[in-house]
């Protein structure tokens, strides 16, 4: 306790947040032990995804004095000099963050710029890598998580997420940074006061020329609205419906558990307003704008569209409007197997990476055309390659429009080019198993029972391989997740969460699609759910 309170005392002595400073005094004068063990105990760890993590004092919180030691620590890894943009979204300390990210990079002799309002993610990514003297960008965002969290990206000058090695010496000068009330800090930095640089290139998206489609959004209380709109317009696709209860920012997110459009109720909202017009299509965004959630009507009431159902449509929609050989798609080894086909099929290039928008971005050799992973994160492009070296839930959703646009005009719907995929490649059912934990050991444990002891079957069907991804294999580098091939062309992987406090299962089922679409889509879905039942016997 003596330790804690130690270092507690040093830290509240160079934070610059009355809040924080107030905070971390009442537990001081408390006693509270708990508390401080939690904040002090551990600190956020710096990743491949940057940090994120709840608001706070302490370093195993999102606070200023964090968030300046990481600046110190990226700007320790930059050259002398080099133009680092800076983006942020509307959650609570995200603007302070930024222009104490500028503060600090400019103190040490970088070109720090920062965004004049709220942008999503995908415009900072974009402008990263539009200029050749810019050597980095960061953004402040926690994406979909909880109201009390934030986090802290960092974009290489290719404007793809770092990896490692870049991680760890980040990490390792983070480590070396004294106090932050010591570090020469700068002022008055440029700002931007748009996206136009990004809405110019993503509306030159090739999007074929149908444009009539009735769509309802919403941004989720995040910060996409006004650039989907614009995008939108740019295009000449009819200007979406908002949400009325979800369209301005709001850090509170007061509609929803969780500003997650894959949690149960979230687009609730959105597909009532739906309902109410008779709209052809529901899209969504999460809160930074780098996902995109899709929604249509249906024989039985509207239905979401899995990741991975809509990654297989945007993959064709952009093999069909690109050429050459070089073309490569991506996605990773938690998505479905369809991709693989559809490249297969387009004779195009196709490649597997680990989980992350930053190893798809890395796949290769290849012109890279489209990637995406299963949780809603897809790049769409061109002849030119994909217009962000990460998720975009903007240019997503453009393409998204055109394919309903495109399908609309022939009497058809997305659901019924869904069928018409799996009479061609069979049918790939995916779902997902997700549990949440409040302590981290139990992950842990659970992960070292299915490698100690492996099941032999699973929903009914044999374990015909079971491979551990922490140990390099087919020029994947090490992760902490299991893979189990099963009869049939099935597959479960198991991996903790990078993000969250969770364990999760990704299940594919594989079938042939010989007659009815209906009545496979029926046995699939009998198929994942016993495939769910076991997973869930073996992972508990």
């Amino acid at each position: 306790m003596s330790d804690l309170r130690a270092r507690a005392e040093e830290w509240l002595a160079q934070d610059p947040d009355p809040a924080t400073r107030a905070e971390l005094r009442a537990i001081l004068d408390a006693g509270d032990a708990a508390a401080l063990a939690d904040r002090f105990g551990t600190r956020l760890e710096f990743g491949t995804a940057g940090l994120r993590g709840e608001l706070g004092a302490g370093p195993n919180r999102m606070n200023r004095v964090t968030v300046m030691r990481a600046a110190a620590g990226l700007a320790a890894r930059l050259p002398a000099g080099g133009r680092v943009v800076i983006g942020f979204d509307a959650r609570h300390g995200s603007r302070r963050f930024a222009d104490d990210t500028a503060a600090v990079l400019s103190g040490a002799g970088l070109r720090p710029e920062v965004f004049a309002g709220p942008v999503p993610t995908p415009v900072l990514a974009h402008f990263t890598r539009a200029f050749d003297d810019i050597v980095a960008g960061v953004m402040v965002t926690a994406s979909h998580n909880p109201p009390r969290d934030n986090g802290y990206k960092v974009y290489w000058a290719d404007g793809a997420q770092i990896v490692p090695p870049t991680d760890a010496e980040i990490s390792a000068a983070i480590d070396a940074v004294g106090r932050v009330d010591e570090l020469p800090l700068g002022e008055g930095w440029p700002v931007h006061e748009d996206a136009g640089l990004y809405l110019d290139a993503v509306s030159s998206l090739r999007l074929g020329g149908d444009r009539d489609v009735s769509i309802v959004y919403t941004p989720l209380h995040g910060v996409g609205r006004d650039v989907l709109l614009a995008a939108f317009d740019r295009a000449g696709f009819p200007a979406p419906a908002v949400v009325p209860e979800q369209a301005e920012p709001d850090p509170d997110f007061p509609t929803v558990d969780f500003p997650n459009p894959e949690e149960p109720g979230a687009l609730d909202l959105a597909l009532g307003l739906a309902e109410a017009r008779g709209a052809d299509l529901v899209i969504a965004n999460d809160p930074d704008a780098d996902r995109c959630a899709v929604a249509v009507p249906g024989p039985s009431g509207w239905r979401t569209l899995t990741g991975d159902e809509v990654g297989g449509l945007l993959a064709e929609h952009v093999l069909r409007h690109t050429t050459g050989d070089d073309r490569l798609v991506a996605t990773t080894i938690v998505s479905s197997s369809l991709l693989r086909s559809i490249a297969a099929a387009h004779r195009v290039r196709f490649a597997e990476t680990l989980t992350g928008f930053k190893w798809i971005m890395k796949a290769g050799p290849g012109r890279l055309v489209f990637g995406y992973e299963e949780a809603l994160g897809y790049s769409v492009g061109d002849d030119r390659g994909v217009l962000v070296n990460d998720k975009d839930g903007i240019g997503a959703a453009l393409a998204v429009a055109a394919l309903a646009a495109d399908a609309r005009r022939d009497g058809r719907t997305l659901l019924d080019l869904l069928d018409a995929q799996a009479r061609r490649y069979g049918l790939h059912a995916t779902s997902q198993l997700s549990v949440r934990v409040s302590d981290l050991s139990l992950i842990t444990a659970a992960m070292a029972r299915l490698r100690s002891d492996p099941p032999r079957e699973l929903g009914g069907r044999r374990v015909e391989s079971f491979d551990d991804l922490a140990r390099p294999a087919g020029g994947l580098p090490p992760t902490d997740g299991l893979r189990f091939r099963l009869a049939g062309g099935s597959r479960v992987v198991v991996r903790p969460s990078g993000t969250e406090p969770k364990l999760k299962c990704y299940l594919e089922v594989v079938l042939p699609v010989d007659g009815d679409v209906a009545e496979v889509r029926a046995r699939a879905a009998a198929d994942l759910e016993a495939l769910r039942a076991d997973v869930s016997a073996a992972i508990s």
